[in-house]
């Protein structure tokens, strides 16, 4: 029996404090033994395997613990007995009271207890008032799977960024979703701001050159002071960083190397150097091979002589990164088959942005009509600019003195 008294304390200690708790709560409720409650379960049924298991031992410990009571009285009756000529009569003390499960306990003794188990189960209406966060996917081929947590990604796209065009390249999620928006986002749009690019054209800038975020804001100034330095003003080279967007991914020394190739190839002066890749940045940021294969184009195959391919380049810069193909296809057909010379062609170098099918047809109505002349001293000159340049509507009216239609009915024939 000694060793059942000293067993049941410590069974006692280890029985959950939330499951007494529990059990207190239910026992208080007025409810009779296989009453139902309101959803349809017993107050019995409601009880956890633990709560029983608890209801079950304070019984046991009650049981006990009045025997044990008992036995003590009687054992002390008989000593009282045989002593009674030599001790003095003891005032009776009441037995000490068990406390049971229907007691009360106080408030400041539940708030200490502490927080439930994850475990713990929980009623239907709890349930549906949690509200669960979309789970982030471990993998996807798709930046729009990762907006809703991200805030970098959902700032860009109100920025006008493309998420689509930059989730073509791998190292774009490894790269945006890695980044902090007030961190590293914030200062390099402030820098372009202040660069001169309109919010309408942050998006497209991004979209094209997301790997800006990975430069470091000092080398980005360096390369706009030294471009400042070259005497490109403010706005030449906000236009240059809005037609060129990874100009500035460029070091200062690959800047300055590109300058130094355009105006040694072409011979031509600082100011017009400057005027050249202000107009078509990409010559700064682009490959050199064409460039370097068209000029070779221009004088071995087309004949021009270098004063001339000077003035077309910086007429027509354009015409430096031109597909060779294309090029050569429409000298063909302006010089051998129209039969204009070389320093015609040279005063309207627009031709060569224009498509060859394009000069054939007007070409074969002239010719149908009897107006094909393109010499400036012979009467009826047709001028390149306008044969190219101009709109349909005004070459039937103007060049061709014909309609629209009657030029619709002849391509039909072609």
């Amino acid at each position: 029996m000694a060793l059942l008294q000293g067993q049941i304390p410590r069974w006692f200690s280890s029985v959950k404090w939330s499951s007494f708790i529990r059990a207190v709560q239910i026992t208080k409720q007025p409810a009779r033994p296989g009453k139902t409650s309101s959803n349809g379960f017993s107050t019995q049924a409601l009880l956890s395997p633990d709560t029983c298991f608890l209801q079950w031992g304070m019984k046991t410990y009650r049981t006990s613990s009045l025997w044990n009571s008992s036995q003590f009285a009687n054992s002390s009756r008989q000593e009282s007995n045989s002593s009674q000529s030599t001790l003095l009569p003891s005032v009776s003390e009441k037995p000490e009271m068990i406390p049971s499960l229907e007691s009360e306990l106080p408030l400041e003794e539940l708030d200490d207890l502490p927080p439930l188990s994850p475990m713990q189960p929980i009623s239907e209406e709890e349930a549906i008032r949690i509200v669960a966060d979309p789970l982030l996917p471990l993998s996807s081929f798709t930046l729009g799977d990762y907006v809703d947590h991200s805030e970098t990604l959902q700032r860009l796209v109100q920025l006008g960024v493309d998420l689509s065009k930059i989730e073509r390249h791998t190292d774009a999620a490894n790269l945006l979703l890695r980044l902090d928006f007030e961190k590293d986002i914030k200062q390099i749009l402030l820098f372009l701001k202040d660069l001169g690019l309109e919010d309408s054209h942050l998006g497209p800038f991004l979209t094209k050159n997301y790997t800006i975020f990975s430069e470091d804001l000092e080398n980005l100034q360096t390369r706009v002071a030294y471009l400042q330095s070259k005497n490109f003003s403010k706005a030449d080279v906000a236009q240059m960083v809005r037609k060129a967007p990874f100009l500035l991914s460029f070091s200062v020394e690959r800047l300055d190397n590109r300058l130094g190739f355009f105006q040694k190839e072409l011979e031509l002066s600082t100011k017009k150097t400057r005027d050249l890749v202000v107009r078509l940045p990409r010559l700064l940021t682009g490959s050199l091979e064409p460039v370097k294969e068209n000029m070779k184009v221009y004088r071995l195959e087309l004949g021009f002589k270098q004063n001339e391919i000077q003035h077309m380049v910086t007429r027509v810069p354009k015409m430096l990164t031109a597909n060779k193909r294309k090029l050569t296809e429409t000298f063909d057909y302006i010089h051998n088959v129209m039969n204009i010379p070389h320093h015609i062609i040279v005063k309207f170098p627009q031709v060569f942005n224009t498509r060859v099918f394009k000069i054939k047809e007007r070409h074969l109505f002239l010719a149908y009509l009897g107006k094909a002349q393109y010499d400036p001293a012979k009467p009826n000159y047709v001028s390149l600019d306008k044969f190219v340049s101009v709109p349909d509507e005004v070459f039937c009216k103007e060049i061709a003195k014909t309609s629209v239609n009657d030029f619709e009915k002849f391509l039909k024939t072609l």
